[in-house]
């Protein structure tokens, strides 16, 4: 803008509009800032994953914390902490709602200097902004540690998915070695960390021992960085004092890919087994969709923490807030749906009830595991005839490989073509003769045997009254064409529910598969781990009967005699 001479004359534009907080909330504020970055970071691919968080999003998440407010009122400091916390309003509006929720000015007062914010942020812009808010609102952007030579800065510039090491050509997590009691985000999504794949590899054996997500979406690398910072859990905190510590708890936003991304044995679902396997999953909110200004997909909030409740332990409540929205007076962008606070009010008496019902679901974590099995079967015609093919013989021929086709297919039909070239008195080839010959394999006899007797038999002109040991030395050089004909089959990977009450599990995946496959089955394999998935839609479908087609003919027929009456009355106008 300098260059161009224009900085002047958009400062003057500016200038001139009511900005503050009078005229325009955090909220709207929010709005155009989500449509300056739509506007002029569109073509920034490390932006597309960018969304501003609705505020009732933000007070949902806060709410599904369970922060302790009792603690805080006696003297406890609490930390909550944002890995990607953009402009900062996720730790702005939570501790905003946590003083809405006190009762006296003397308790506003201590919340505000007893909840400590801590966050990072990768963009230089948004970090900038963000300490201007916690500036404007008078919040410490330091804090005095003694097991620190200075003091630590609460929010900081970097990527929070690497090392801050000092090595990398980038700035990592300053927050590395920190814990925290609370911890929420709506980290970028789909965001693609292959530029920095080999300081993320750094982690491996420490912060993502999990297992890493394809670089192309690194939702499951925040989560993980988030559980990496989880408080342990020891003791309840003492009124005053507050030592000892009491586990963490997570709120994190996702949209659908980390719930069932990823194949048996891959990152992805490694990391999930690991979070199940551990019983840090302790809930997951189904959100209404448009809710964002920048996307209109339904989103999910992932609740964790590493201390359950007995009546919590190894299981999973999903809640199912699809239904608890309304509409926008005016949407902005793709935001068209808003959650009101009764609505908020809702979802957690719902996820608070911890009940099943028609909104709510509990799980055991064993239920969302699967075994991945690769199945081999026959196929058959519609007749129930089996089905056969025929094709060349596309590996060396020997018997060796004969015999694997055996073992994979069991009985072969060969069709084997010799060929014999014939040589004039000057050693040109003048014609060529085919000797067909055909016979089954099933596998008592090699390979090169069975072909030496079908040529005695069949083509004795052939091989001239050899023996079949010397046929079988001739036939090592000599030009063959072999086709064979084998079952047809196919090899498919069935995903199989995991029942932890079962005490065979061959006998239930092999009576699983029995009842499922309709074809004879001719082997199975299934993968060394469990695989686990989480498909919240499915849990909630219900089978809506279509309606019957006679009555879509009424209908049809009644929308027809309708558009002629439209029609008769546009050719024939009543007279005013």
């Amino acid at each position: 803008m300098v260059q161009a001479n224009r900085l002047e004359s958009i400062m003057d534009l500016v200038k001139n509009l009511d900005l503050s907080p009078v005229r325009l909330s955090n909220l709207e504020m929010g709005y155009v800032y989500e449509e300056l970055l739509q506007r002029f970071s569109q073509d920034d691919a490390k932006d597309t994953g960018e969304h501003f968080t609705p505020r009732e999003v933000i007070r949902l998440m806060v709410g599904l914390l369970d922060i302790d407010l009792n603690a805080i009122l006696n003297n406890r400091a609490i930390s909550i902490y944002d890995p990607a916390c953009g402009t900062g309003g996720m730790l702005s509006v939570a501790k905003e709602h946590l003083i809405d929720a006190v009762k006296t000015p003397a308790d506003a007062e201590k919340v505000k200097n007893l909840v400590m914010l801590y966050g990072q942020e990768l963009l230089p812009q948004n970090y900038a902004v963000c300490l201007a808010d916690m500036l404007i609102k008078d919040e410490r952007l330091d804090v005095d540690d003694r097991n620190q030579r200075q003091p630590v800065q609460q929010i900081t510039n970097g990527n929070s998915l690497i090392a801050e090491d000092g090595i990398s050509k980038e700035l990592g997590d300053f927050h590395q070695h920190q814990q925290f009691d609370y911890m929420l985000s709506n980290p970028p999504f789909g965001v693609d960390w292959g530029e920095y794949k080999k300081d993320v590899e750094g982690f491996r054996q420490t912060r993502y021992t999990a297992g890493l997500p394809p670089t192309n979406d690194g939702s499951l690398l925040f989560l993980q960085s988030m559980i990496g910072k989880m408080k342990p859990v020891t003791s309840l905190p003492a009124p005053k004092t507050g030592e000892g510590m009491n586990g963490s708890r997570i709120a994190i936003l996702f949209n659908g890919s980390p719930l069932s991304n990823g194949d048996a044995l891959s990152g992805e679902l490694e990391i999930r087994r690991h979070l199940l396997q551990n019983d840090l999953v302790d809930a997951i909110v189904m959100l209404p969709d448009q809710l964002f200004y920048s996307t209109g997909i339904y989103t999910y909030i992932w609740v964790l923490t590493n201390h359950k409740p007995d009546h919590k332990q190894g299981k999973v409540l999903i809640v199912n807030a699809r239904d608890q929205f309304e509409k926008e007076p005016k949407s902005f962008g793709n935001k068209r749906n808003r959650i009101t606070d009764a609505q908020r009010a809702t979802i957690l008496d719902r996820y608070h009830r911890y009940e099943d019902s028609d909104t709510t679901k509990i799980f055991r974590t064993s239920n969302f595991a699967f075994h991945k099995v690769e199945v081999t079967y026959w196929l058959h015609d519609e007749e129930n005839n089996p089905l056969y093919q025929i094709e060349p013989f596309d590996v060396q021929l020997n018997n060796a490989n004969v015999k694997r086709k055996f073992d994979l297919y069991g009985e072969l039909a060969f069709a084997v073509l010799l060929k014999q070239a014939h040589t004039g008195s000057d050693g040109l080839m003048t014609h060529i003769t085919e000797y067909p010959v055909t016979f089954t394999y099933d596998g008592e006899d090699a390979f090169d045997t069975l072909l030496a007797r079908a040529l005695l038999e069949q083509q004795p002109t052939a091989v001239d009254g050899k023996s079949v040991k010397d046929i079988k030395n001739y036939l090592k050089v000599a030009a063959l064409e072999v086709v064979y004909t084998h079952r047809h089959y196919m090899v498919d990977n069935e995903y199989i529910p995991c029942d932890p009450d079962a005490t065979d599990r061959a006998a239930y995946i092999g009576s699983f598969l029995a009842r499922e496959i309709e074809f004879p089955i001719v082997r199975w394999q299934e993968a060394e781990q469990l695989g686990y998935e989480i498909l919240p839609n499915k849990y909630f479908y219900r089978y809506e009967e279509p309606t019957p087609s006679d009555q879509l003919i009424d209908e049809f027929w009644q929308l027809e005699e309708e558009a002629e009456a439209i029609l008769t009355q546009i050719r024939t106008p009543e007279t005013v």
